[in-house]
């Protein structure tokens, strides 16, 4: 019967992390001028808009600096999703293939997240690098980063059909969706990035 009032409160609780904090709540205007045009070439304006204006005092001008960001960003989504997707799947009184869709999901999701953490460390050592060096790091981050937005996207399609209709798929759907949206937007801003070389 605790499962009943459990379930809900945890959704409603964990909910709260996609809330943006105030890290840096007084970016200059420059800063916040930069990130609303580089985010309007996105396919999620808002999202982008939304997810990276609280980081201008850190992003500035630079084009490098807002796709580490974004990629931050999209890191700490996937991450906070994983750690609420392996609460779920402790519940009893799930389904089967619930208890399935989210298993191949928590594999997935680990995948996103060695995958954005090496595009992170990857960005990094484009300081070091030049010439077809320079190409070859970028061509990682973009392929890793690219991998995790199928990711997502395979871990939200093992929710589809009706015999997983209810909270569970709800929620996780819902996370997933604004995962593949910070994803999808970092992928841009690193291509908008690696353009201009």
């Amino acid at each position: 019967m605790a499962y009943h009032y459990t379930l809900p409160l945890l959704l409603l609780s964990l909910s709260l992390w996609c809330i943006p904090g105030n890290s840096n709540t007084t970016a200059p205007v420059a800063a916040t001028s930069f990130i609303r045009a580089k985010c309007l070439t996105t396919t999620y304006p808002s999202v982008c808009i939304q997810s990276l204006s609280a980081y201008g005092k850190t992003i500035q001008k630079s084009p490098k600096q807002l796709a580490q960001t974004a990629l931050s960003v999209s890191l700490n989504r996937t991450q906070s999703t994983r750690v609420f997707v392996t609460k779920l799947n402790k519940f009893r009184g799930l389904k089967s293939r619930e208890y399935a869709a989210i298993r191949d999901c928590l594999e997935v999701m680990s995948d996103s997240v060695d995958r954005l953490s090496n595009s992170i460390q990857e960005l990094k050592n484009l300081g070091r690098a030049s010439g077809p060096g320079w190409f070859w790091h970028i061509s990682n981050v973009q392929t890793w980063v690219s991998a995790a937005l199928t990711d997502a996207s395979t871990c939200a399609d093992g929710f589809a059909g009706r015999a997983l209709n209810g909270r569970i798929k709800w929620s996780i759907k819902t996370r997933m969706t604004n995962v593949a949206q910070v994803t999808s937007n970092a992928l841009a801003l690193i291509n908008q990035f690696a353009g201009k070389y």
